[in-house]
């Protein structure tokens, strides 16, 4: 009896001091009278990593598969459902594919014996998205030997097999010839096919056959999706880094990223095995090559779009370190470091430089204005840190201006990190990319990272950061919405400390719903739709009111880092004359916060924009793309402090005019 009397009392007691908790008013002081430090434009921004079909069947929007047969197995993708491999195919016909070996290159060379039996079938990136009334171009290049074929029928076909949409070309010439033609959808389908049929019978080669839609963004010509570009845009983003993370790497060196293979003639750049395609047993994807379509040309021009400033990542001369880790001798380095000092010719030269030239004939002959270049990916240890030096002494003797990105390894702690940060602050290098891959308590509990960090040590660069729902790597982490408020929380702690901190970036960007390799990502497509995860709208809330100018907020003279499960930072924008202030409450329950301004002339209107969910395991999807998106209200400044009630689980952006 004695026992249960004590714990109904301490029960009681538990649940009284929950009550008072939470019945207390948080008061926070915001300072706007001093300015800590200015906010970079480049805080919030982008990292893309052709990762889970991001590229080739994602952001640059050609629809066919191995249009120029230069995959590992030169008819993945095609499919000739009337042809046997053991049969003269006498009622049909058949295509293999023929090497040129002077250029290594491939093309198709197709026998037709029986017109209405041949069937040649492209089946798109998990079939292709088309939509009704839309106009799709379509590109390829033949040569008819003997004049034989009288024409090629090409259509866009459903997954019964029905034709919905159609075109035809007549091939003229016996040599290479370049044709198109374009076809206009009948109806929306996520899964359509292409397919290829002939009129007569004989031999005719084919390559480069392409298929884009018409609507691209900024209406280029077989350009990128531009519902995926969109929603980049929306981010207004300070940066894009590209090509990506681990791809600019390699599994060997071979295999690495070379940016120089990228650029110029379209038709001209290699296809390559992508080096995701079968890194990871539990999403095996072996017909994931990239065309490079979407080179570095493309990469630069869309930073341009989306007013990010371009941040290319190349090789250090080591290939992927949990690959084969193999290196480039230091005194073999020269290639590499040459295509570093090319790139920035590329990007910034005038146009009667080699590689300025190049740019300019392919369109833009103003220069890129590029000011950062990354050394590496997430190499670590002594062989990183003796080749970074040798990049950094090439580069700042030829483009002194030029920002340095280097990196600090895989992990934002353990003996590889520690090292790379005594060496690098050694070296004053300018600007060092941490990457954080942990668990959502983990970006809780991080929120102070950087509150101590030497403010006349190397700037920082979160390059790389998502909440893991269940851990790194693993197939079943989800986008869920306490991964997203637990990085709104560690990212009130990166803008706090914009002394340090001058860029920032979640990651992986994008993923294609029946191809991805790694989750969590940021945005999610098929072939007709996407959406941005709860994370994306908590990206975009951080980025799209950065502000100016960072301003101390505190509670009893200290930061907000998680007192309460309450999370803070703000800012003012000097343009839009705004207090900016982030509020993130991580606890169960809802909470009041009063805002005290010092040395602030407070209009009458201002306006909160609020991002919740009740509970912790919701996300975004498919079916329901805005379950968890940002929520805008006029909000009534009120003279004294500024009362607000916080939801459970929540991100609160208070916007307060300033007279």
């Amino acid at each position: 009896m004695k026992n249960n009397i004590l714990t109904k009392f301490t029960i009681c007691g538990m649940l009284l001091s929950s009550f008072y908790v939470n019945a207390q008013k948080t008061i926070l002081e915001v300072d706007a009278t001093k300015t800590i430090t200015k906010i970079q434009p480049t805080m919030f921004g982008l990292f893309f990593e052709d990762i889970n079909f991001a590229a080739d069947g994602g952001l640059y929007a050609e629809l066919i598969k191995n249009r120029s047969f230069e995959f590992d197995k030169p008819l993945m993708g095609w499919e000739q459902p009337n042809t046997k491999r053991s049969s003269l195919n006498k009622e049909s016909g058949s295509a293999a594919p023929v090497k040129i070996e002077a250029d290594n290159t491939v093309f198709c060379r197709v026998e037709v014996n029986n017109a209405k039996g041949y069937a040649l079938i492209n089946e798109g990136f998990r079939g292709m998205g088309v939509k009704k009334d839309a106009k799709y171009n379509l590109s390829l290049k033949a040569a008819n030997h003997n004049s034989a074929i009288q024409k090629i029928i090409i259509q866009l076909i459903d997954k019964d097999q029905k034709v919905i949409g159609e075109t035809s070309i007549v091939p003229k010439s016996e040599q290479w010839t370049n044709y198109t033609a374009s076809i206009t959808a009948t109806q929306t389908q996520a899964k359509a096919k292409l397919k290829i049929t002939f009129e007569g019978t004989g031999t005719i080669d084919l390559d480069m056959i392409s298929l884009f839609p018409e609507d691209t963004w900024k209406n280029r010509k077989n350009g990128l999706r531009k519902d995926l570009v969109q929603l980049l845009y929306d981010m207004k983003p300070g940066f894009l880094r590209f090509p990506g993370g681990c791809i600019v790497e390699g599994r060997t060196l071979s295999d690495r990223y070379q940016w120089k293979k990228s650029v110029g003639n379209v038709d001209d750049r290699e296809t390559k095995m992508n080096r995701w395609n079968v890194e990871f047993n539990h999403k095996q994807t072996p017909d994931y090559f990239q065309s490079f379509g979407l080179g570095f040309f493309e990469y630069f021009q869309l930073s341009e779009d989306i007013g990010a400033e371009p941040l290319p990542i190349l090789s250090c001369g080591m290939a992927c370190q949990y690959n084969t880790g193999e290196l480039a001798p230091i005194n073999e380095l020269d290639p590499y470091v040459q295509d570093a000092l090319d790139l920035i010719e590329f990007a910034n030269g005038a146009v009667t430089t080699t590689w300025g030239k190049i740019r300019s004939d392919m369109g833009h002959p103003k220069p890129f204005n590029l000011k950062y270049i990354g050394v590496g990916n997430e190499q670590w240890g002594p062989d990183y840190i003796d080749r970074y030096k040798v990049f950094e002494k090439a580069i700042k003797a030829k483009y002194p201006n030029i920002i340095i990105v280097s990196g600090s390894g895989p992990s934002p702690a353990g003996e590889h990190f520690d090292f790379a940060m005594q060496e690098l602050k050694k070296l004053n290098a300018e600007l060092v990319d941490e990457h954080y891959y942990e668990s959502p308590k983990w970006f809780r509990e991080n929120a102070g990272r950087y509150d101590k960090y030497d403010r006349k040590g190397p700037k920082i660069f979160a390059g790389e950061y998502a909440a893991q729902s269940v851990s790194g790597a693993n197939p079943n982490n989800r986008n869920n919405w306490e991964c997203a408020f637990s990085e709104a929380a560690f990212m009130t702690g990166l803008e706090r400390n914009a002394e340090v901190v001058h860029l920032t970036s979640y990651a992986p960007l994008m993923a294609h719903e029946d191809a991805w390799q790694w989750t969590p990502d940021m945005i999610w497509f098929n072939n007709l739709q996407s959406y941005g995860s709860a994370n994306y709208y908590v990206q975009q809330l951080f980025s799209t009111n950065k502000g100016t100018d960072l301003l101390s907020i505190t509670k009893d003279g200290k930061a907000l880092t998680g007192q309460n499960s309450l999370y803070a930072s703000a800012v003012k924008d000097a343009n839009s004359k705004e207090i900016i202030v982030k509020l993130v409450n991580t606890a169960e329950s809802a909470q009041d916060v009063s805002l005290d301004l010092k040395g602030a002339k407070l209009g009458s209107k201002g306006t909160i924009i609020r991002l919740e969910s009740p509970n912790t395991q919701d996300e975004n999807t498919f079916a329901d793309p805005k379950k968890i998106t940002p929520k805008q209200s006029e909000y009534k400044i009120t003279k004294g402090n500024q009362q607000l009630n916080l939801p459970a689980y929540s991100v609160t952006v208070l916007k307060l005019k300033m007279i």
